[in-house]
């Protein structure tokens, strides 16, 4: 007997056959069973994941003996023809290879007639989108207005590339990718009925190697009893389609957890030696740094792809959230470095260095899932709690587990007598005396709601121009309203009232509501609900609290770029490179 591929050999022949698509399911069964059918059916989706299948399933529920139903008897001779593609009323047309319109009119001409055995004559045409435009406008009159005996089932991966004017003739139902866990429960169903041995792990990788298609799944399977000699193994699989067993980035993540970068550089080489590909191989680290992250904030979210669920639970518990965030950055970062690098081995090196290396300083740290539920004593201890023989072995445990201590019971004289890392130590020395150089000329922040409302005048009538700038700060309401009011400044002062002018540049975005909301602050400070506010537009004669704001950031941006021209550093480069300061690109850290 022929062999049969389990792509075709495993199609499935009825709706209950068919592995996820309830979405499409649901409205075709109850359509079928109460015999509301439309005329013409479209089917979108990517390769392989059940366009065409579907169309042949819905052909047999409508021309199988037994009646229109949602489920074919699948034994009667329609059903075993249209199972065979012999059904002489099913007429399959490959849109790729019949796109002119001659083809599309030959084609047409037949439908006048009724159907030889079945109930239905059905046109199903595949990949429709390649038509021409002519084929479209011959077809179109009769896809709108077809004889009742005829059905029109089309199937495209390229929806876009359809007219409106077909689009809204037909019942469109998209088909979405299968996920890796339907896909893997389906190729283990196949291959119990074919009684061949596998391991999960391998049929893992053939679900997501196939990237939603179920076709694609079962030719991978096909290929992959063939290479592992009649059995579905891991190691194979691995082999075969080029991608690192899930166990070889583990070993890389326990080394990163332990800090261990001999191990790091160990586990490298054993892969350089087999032959690995190291852009499969950083794939592969990305796609399970992402599911750590997301083990670490939702862990019922993590299926168990490759069998490794509780394994990557377990990771996620080692390593702090800041840590995975800073991991998959430095990953995406290389993964384009790694393209261009003349040796990829030197590269994915120098990438797992890196993460080893660079550890985030001065952020507050999430504590791994383990450490928030240690017991409170040992949260209490301190460095300056170790005896002095035990400092070594503890710069050693920090080192190595990145367990954040508490700042706050820290001192910072005994944190700096033995620093981890002396050459980061003097590198951060030298960065805080250059911020040091700036940071008198930082532009300052006036927000007068912190200083209390004691200097502030308890009455409108004791306003002046200086007190109007504090209280405007103080009240800040923020948005279009802020804005109004800090453009304002005193006219008139009186124990009930207060007459403002706003600068006319402002004058576009005023209205009386804003006018209202300010009265209504300026009458809630003072405590005077009826406090009368009056606001023209004009040229302001004094200060307004957005001038004086202003001003204020000028002058401190002129300080620090004094600063920074007479700092030694940035003189001596300016005269070893003939260059030139561009007084433009200097801005304050905070900008």
């Amino acid at each position: 007997m022929t062999y049969q591929v389990l792509a075709r050999k495993w199609r499935p022949g009825k709706f209950s056959d068919l592995a996820g698509q309830s979405h499409v399911l649901k409205p075709l069964t109850h359509a079928l069973d109460n015999e509301r059918l439309h005329h013409a059916y479209l089917f979108t989706g990517t390769r392989g994941v059940g366009k065409t299948t579907l169309a042949r399933i819905l052909a047999k529920c409508l021309n199988c003996e037994q009646g229109v139903s949602s489920e074919p008897c699948g034994t009667c001779s329609a059903c075993t023809e249209i199972t065979e593609g012999r059904f002489v009323d099913l007429i399959e047309v490959d849109a790729a290879s019949r796109t002119k319109v001659e083809d599309t009119r030959e084609l047409l001409e037949n439908v006048q007639y009724a159907p030889t055995l079945g109930r239905f004559k059905i046109y199903l045409i595949d990949e429709v989108h390649m038509l021409s435009t002519h084929s479209f406008n011959a077809l179109l009159k009769t896809l709108e207005e077809p004889p009742p005996h005829v059905k029109f089932l089309l199937a495209t991966t390229d929806p876009q590339k359809l007219p409106v004017t077909i689009l809204s003739r037909c019942l469109q139902f998209n088909l979405k990718n299968l996920s890796p866990q339907q896909i893997e429960e389906y190729l283990e169903q196949v291959l119990k009925q074919e009684k061949i041995k596998f391991e999960e792990a391998a049929l893992w990788q053939l679900a997501s190697s196939a990237a939603g298609s179920m076709r694609d799944a079962l030719t991978l399977l096909d290929q992959a009893i063939s290479f592992c000699e009649g059995k579905v193994e891991a190691a194979g699989v691995s082999d075969m389609i080029g991608t690192p067993e899930q166990g070889v980035v583990f070993e890389l993540l326990d080394g990163l957890a332990n800090q261990d970068t001999a191990a790091v550089l160990q586990v490298i080489q054993e892969l350089a030696e087999r032959g690995a590909e190291f852009q499969q191989l950083l794939e592969s680290l990305l796609a399970t740094l992402h599911r750590l992250a997301i083990a670490q904030v939702v862990p019922d979210a993590i299926d168990n792809s490759f069998g490794d669920r509780q394994q990557v639970l377990d990771f996620a518990d080692r390593f702090r959230a800041e840590d995975l965030q800073l991991f998959y950055q430095f990953a995406l970062k290389g993964r384009g470095d790694l393209s261009l690098a003349l040796d990829t081995r030197a590269m994915f090196e120098m990438l797992l260095i890196r993460m080893l290396v660079f550890v985030p300083e001065g952020v507050p740290t999430v504590p791994r899932k383990s450490e928030q539920t240690s017991k409170p004593e040992a949260a209490k201890a301190t460095v300056s709690q170790q005896p002095a023989a035990d400092a070594k072995q503890k710069k050693k445990t920090l080192k190595v587990e990145r367990s954040p201590q508490p700042v706050e019971q820290t001192p910072q004289h005994e944190m700096n007598a033995e620093p981890v890392n002396p050459g980061r130590e003097q590198q951060q020395t030298k960065t805080d005396t250059a911020t040091a150089r700036t940071s008198e000329a930082k532009i300052p922040e006036h927000s007068m709601s912190e200083q209390g409302t004691g200097d502030l005048p308890a009455s409108p009538a004791e306003l002046d121009d200086r007190s109007w700038i504090q209280l405007c700060q103080h009240i800040n309401p923020g948005g279009i309203t802020g804005n109004i009011l800090a453009h304002c400044v005193i006219m008139t002062t009186a124990a009930d009232s207060l007459e403002l002018c706003l600068d006319s540049t402002q004058s576009a975005v005023y209205s009386d509501e804003h006018k209202d909301r300010i009265a209504g602050l300026l009458g809630s400070f003072f405590g005077q609900d009826n406090l009368q506010v009056a606001i023209e537009i004009g040229e302001p004669a004094s200060e307004s609290p957005a001038a004086y704001s202003q001003r204020l950031k000028q002058e401190a941006l002129e300080r620090l770029r004094n600063n920074f021209q007479q700092d030694d550093n940035v003189q001596k480069l300016v005269e070893t490179f003939s260059g030139e300061v561009v007084q433009e690109s200097i801005s304050p850290l905070d900008q």
